[in-house]
């Protein structure tokens, strides 16, 4: 979307909301579908900061008696305001909105919008929770809430979305050893679960990210049996690659042969007898390092990039300490 044709859209906007000769109700309405129109093209920072003013708008001119349509322009301020860039202060925000609006669509709305609020509400306390700024159990409360309209069989994209963001909140929360292997499990389970709704041909992109992740999460969680595990992340990300070609999306080509690097300086050539080393699986990792440190070079990714590097370089100290001992 051209900045030419944002400004345009956003300035006949405003003048409806200001149109006296337009009933108040209508008005706000016409600012909730501009709004939503202008967040579903392709947009700039400044293009969000006027999506959220055409909200505060139409929550201005909306009628105190019109209590789903306030609901819905809360729900969509919420969503703008949770694809702007910032502190947490704007999170704080979303989930001021989504609190407002929950008990209105619940009462008024249909089932769907009051569980994508809940869900957005979740990924707001999600983001809080990880400055620290909130309970994560509470963002599992809420994506579990919304899985109950959001089910596999109806909504597999949702149902996968919400089962990604409650493995990372597993993953992120603090526990003891014990519970850190319980949610490192569940996780795991989030992820599986997710990838038996959707498929390969209908979400690719859902499809891909969900298997570098449980890829991840099978290579570093604390399980007893770590070999079977790298190798079951090892097919997770062969699986990813199906999707992430270096052609169509090289960032995320770069970021899951990076992490298959990752398993594999981890897992010895012959399972049957790790004693033997791993002097081929880390020749492999460091080819994969190589071309994943060019590739987040060549894009600019130059702290990705300075990682990789460091990887790359332990690993090839790896191969020269097998090389010497063989």
């Amino acid at each position: 979307m051209s900045g030419t044709l944002a400004e345009t859209e956003y300035q006949v906007a405003l003048r409806t909301a200001r149109d006296d000769t337009i009933p108040a109700g209508e008005r706000a309405e016409m600012l909730m579908e501009i709004a939503l129109g202008l967040q579903r093209r392709p947009r700039r920072p400044e293009d969000l900061e006027q999506v959220n003013h055409l909200y505060k708008e139409g929550l201005q001119v909306c009628p105190e008696e019109d209590t789903l349509l306030r609901a819905r322009l809360l729900a969509g301020q919420a969503t703008a305001l949770l694809a702007t860039p910032g502190d947490t202060r704007v999170l704080e925000e979303a989930v001021a909105c989504l609190r407002g609006a929950l008990p209105v669509l619940q009462t008024l709305g249909n089932a769907e919008e009051a569980a994508e609020a809940e869900m957005n509400e979740g990924l707001a306390l999600q983001g809080l929770a990880v400055a620290g700024k909130a309970p994560f159990p509470d963002a599992v409360r809420k994506y579990h809430s919304a899985l109950r309209v959001f089910t596999a069989d109806k909504f597999p994209r949702e149902y996968a979305i919400l089962h990604n963001n409650l493995a990372t909140a597993y993953l992120s929360m603090t526990m003891g050893d014990e519970s850190s292997r319980m949610r490192e499990a569940l996780a795991v389970q989030s992820y599986e679960s997710a990838l038996r709704a959707i498929t390969l041909d209908a979400h690719p992109a859902e499809y891909a990210m969900l298997q570098n992740n449980l890829g991840n999460a099978l290579q570093y969680s604390s399980s007893a049996h770590p070999v079977e595990n790298n190798l079951r992340a090892l097919e997770a990300y062969r699986e990813a690659l199906r999707v992430r070609t270096p052609k169509e999306r090289p960032g995320e080509y770069a970021n899951t042969i990076s992490n298959m690097a990752n398993a594999l300086r981890n897992l010895p050539d012959d399972p049957e007898n790790p004693e033997l080393g791993n002097i081929r699986n880390l020749g492999e990792a460091v080819k994969l390092y190589e071309t994943a440190e060019n590739i987040f070079a060549e894009t600019g990714e130059l702290d990705k990039s300075g990682l990789v590097r460091v990887a790359l370089d332990e690993t090839l100290a790896l191969v020269r300490e097998q090389g010497s001992v063989h």
